[in-house]
């Protein structure tokens, strides 16, 4: 038989591969997740997730310069908020001098440039490590969404660039984007985590924050009353487009690889801009069997990356951004 389409004629060697491939990382498309912490000089490692840190606010600059010179050039930002502070109404959250406030404008300061994206919800303000206000063993939507309003405004004061709601309660863009224009920041972006997904992923992160819900019989178990059953897909186009509508300017979808027929599905149908979360507990995966030496660190975890891109997504938000920015400028 003669063959008239030899594929693999473009495959014969890098050169040709790269001139033929559809899809390309570079550090632009990355969001590095930061934790803070208070105190001074603390550098605090997170044993489950090798390599991530918590970073006391004097040495935020430093990190900042750091992912800068890299080419990275936004960050989600998350605070671990001291046990005294927390409570059921979430009030430390718009606390104008308050941990996270602080740290964006240090961020600010620092990289006047960096797109600051940071984190929109309750459960690291509450005593009961949910994402809203609490009552007889229900998390309330519309108590939570007035929290995440004021929460997103004293954001927008400090100086971020978006505001990033990841709470999953009904009608909080609307809200929040309200909220927004009526104080004077109608050019602060929603971010929104629009298909957020009840996962198994995230244990390492509530470590982390140790923002996991508290074992009490008159508290939620869990967050399936408000994150999305992983059985469901169809749901979280109704999501994203729910978002859209109500102001989003850009839509998460979370976790990540689990999820990529869903990130493929949102941006296909939708046509916006698209951000995918590789959430900890995959991150923490491919730092363990590496270590065990069963995978190659490095490559598993470019092609990991890749296949976010390759799924239409247009920011990814991962752990791995440094690693992965050193590689990609060292190519």
């Amino acid at each position: 038989m003669y063959i008239i389409n030899r594929h693999r004629r473009l495959r014969l060697n890098e050169s040709i591969r790269s001139m033929v491939r559809e899809n390309n990382l570079s550090p632009q498309d990355f969001i590095l997740p930061i934790f803070i912490a208070e105190g001074q000089n603390v550098k605090d490692p997170i044993a489950s997730m090798p390599g991530v840190f918590r970073y006391s606010l004097d040495l935020l600059p430093q990190e900042i310069d750091e992912i800068w010179n890299l080419g990275i050039r936004a960050v989600n930002i998350y605070v671990k908020v001291d046990a005294s502070l927390k409570d059921n109404t979430g009030k430390e959250a718009w606390n104008g001098d308050g941990l996270m406030q602080r740290a964006i404008k240090v961020v600010k300061q620092t990289a006047p440039e960096m797109v600051v994206m940071p984190d929109v919800a309750l459960d690291p303000y509450s005593i009961y490590g949910h994402d809203g206000i609490v009552k007889n063993g229900y998390v309330l939507n519309d108590e939570t969404v007035e929290a995440l309003v004021k929460m997103s405004v004293s954001h927008a004061e400090a100086g971020a660039d978006f505001v990033a709601p990841s709470d999953m309660m009904d009608g909080r863009v609307a809200a929040i984007r309200d909220g927004l224009d009526e104080n004077g920041f109608e050019n602060v972006g929603i971010m929104s985590y629009a298909a957020k997904y009840a996962s198994s992923f995230y244990g390492p992160f509530r470590e982390a924050l140790d923002s996991a819900p508290i074992d009490n019989q008159d508290v939620p178990k869990d967050k399936k009353t408000y994150q999305m059953d992983y059985h469901n897909s169809l749901e979280a186009l109704r999501e994203a487009e729910a978002d859209v509508m109500e102001g989003a300017d850009i839509v998460m979808v979370k976790p990540g690889m689990a999820y990529l027929d869903i990130v493929k599905m949102v941006k296909d149908q939708l046509q916006v801009p698209v951000s995918v979360f590789q959430v900890s507990g995959e991150y923490a995966m491919i730092k363990a069997a590496a270590e065990k030496g069963w995978l190659d660190h490095d490559k598993i975890m470019l092609e990991s990356l890749t296949c976010f891109k390759r799924a239409g997504a247009d920011l990814i938000s991962t752990y791995f951004a440094k690693e992965a920015s050193i590689l990609l400028n060292n190519h």
